[in-house]
C-alpha cells in the first residue's frame, strides 16, 4: 500500500547509529565510507521488501531489467547521504563538493522579506540544502517533518547539531499550520517533502514514471492556504563528494478555489509528479522510497 513506510520498523539500533557516527567524527568519511559496503550487504540480504520496491523503481526509471549491481547501487547512494548528514550536522562542509542551480530567485525573495515554501522529495540529499542554506548563506528555513517513523536518526541528529531542533516543525500537530504562516509571514522559509501519505491525508491519483501513483494533497493545499511561493528544491547525490542542489520555481501562487478544488488539485499535484519524475530521472539512484510506492490505497 501507498501509505507502507509508515509501518516499516526504523532499522538499526541506536548502538549501530552512534557506532558509525563516532567512526565518521574521529576517524574520517573515507573510513566510514567503506563501512557503507557491509552495511549495503545486508540490507541486500535481509531487507527483502525494500530489495523488491528498490528493484520495482529502477526498472521503471531506467527502463530495463534491474539486477542486484542496481539495486545494491541504490542502497550504497542511501547509505552515503545518510552518512554525509553527520558531516553536514556538524559543520564540516568543506568535504564536499556543491555545485548549486537556481538559487538566486530564493535568495532575492529572502531579501525582500518574501517568506517561500521549499517543496522537496525523498530524492537526494534535503539537508545538504538545509545546512548549506541555515549555516552557510544565513538563510532562516524551518522544516515540516514527520519525526515518528526516524525517531533514533533523528535523536543523533539532534544530539549532533542541537540547533536542529530549533527548525523543525511536527507535522500534524495542533498549531502546525499557525507555525508555518508565522514563520512565512517573518519573510522566512518552510521546507517540506510531497511525495509521501500519512494516514489521514487527502490523496490525489497521477501519473508518475508511466503509471499511476498515489500522492499526498496536504503540500498543494499547504501551499494554497499560505498563499506563498513555492520552489522546488533537490539536492541530488552525484557520487564521490559531490552535491548537486537544483531550485526552480514552481508557482508564485498555488491557486485552488473552493468551488473547483479536484480538479485544481489534481492539476497542481499532477505538475509537482511530473518535474519529480523529471528529477528522478536525471539521477535515479536518488529516489529513496524503499517500499511499494504504486500500490493502490486503502
Amino acid at each position: 500500500m501507498s501509505r507502507g513506510w509508515l509501518l516499516q520498523r526504523e532499522r538499526g539500533s541506536r548502538f549501530a547509529l552512534r557506532l558509525i557516527t563516532w567512526i565518521a567524527l574521529h576517524l574520517g568519511r573515507a573510513s566510514a565510507r567503506i563501512l557503507l559496503y557491509p552495511i549495503c550487504i545486508y540490507f541486500l540480504t535481509f531487507a527483502g521488501r525494500a530489495r523488491r520496491a528498490s528493484r520495482q523503481y529502477l526498472q521503471r526509471v531506467l527502463g530495463c531489467r534491474a539486477n542486484i549491481m542496481h539495486v545494491g547501487h541504490h542502497f550504497h547512494s542511501f547509505a552515503a547521504t545518510i552518512l554525509d548528514r553527520v558531516f553536514l550536522l556538524t559543520d564540516r562542509y568543506g568535504q564536499f563538493d556543491v555545485c548549486i542551480h537556481g538559487a538566486e530567485s530564493i535568495l532575492q525573495r529572502v531579501q525582500r522579506k518574501q517568506g517561500c515554501l521549499l517543496l522537496g522529495a525523498h530524492l537526494g540529499s534535503f539537508e545538504i540544502m538545509r545546512t548549506l542554506g541555515i549555516d552557510e548563506a544565513g538563510l532562516p528555513i524551518s522544516v515540516l517533518m514527520y519525526e515518528d517513523n526516524a525517531a533514533k536518526t533523528i535523536e543523533i541528529a539532534k544530539a549532533l547539531n542541537p540547533e536542529l531542533a530549533n527548525t523543525v516543525i511536527p507535522i500534524g500537530g495542533v498549531d502546525s499550520l499557525l507555525l508555518v504562516k508565522e514563520k512565512l509571514d517573518q519573510g522566512q522559509l518552510v521546507g517540506l517533502l510531497g511525495d509521501r501519505t500519512l494516514a489521514h491525508d487527502k490523496i490525489v491519483y497521477c501519473s508518475f514514471l508511466g503509471e499511476r501513483a498515489v500522492f499526498p494533497a496536504g503540500p498543494m493545499l499547504l501551499a494554497a492556504a499560505v498563499k506563498a511561493p513555492v520552489f522546488l528544491c533537490f539536492g541530488l547525490y552525484r557520487g564521490g563528494n559531490r552535491y548537486e542542489v537544483h531550485c526552480e520555481l514552481f508557482a508564485e501562487r498555488v491557486d485552488i478555489p473552493r468551488a473547483g478544488s479536484g480538479q485544481e488539485l489534481q492539476h497542481w499535484v499532477q505538475r509537482y509528479a511530473e518535474r519529480l519524475e523529471h528529477y528522478c530521472r536525471v539521477a535515479p539512484y536518488n529516489w529513496f522510497n524503499f517500499y511499494d510506492f504504486w500500490a493502490a490505497a486503502p
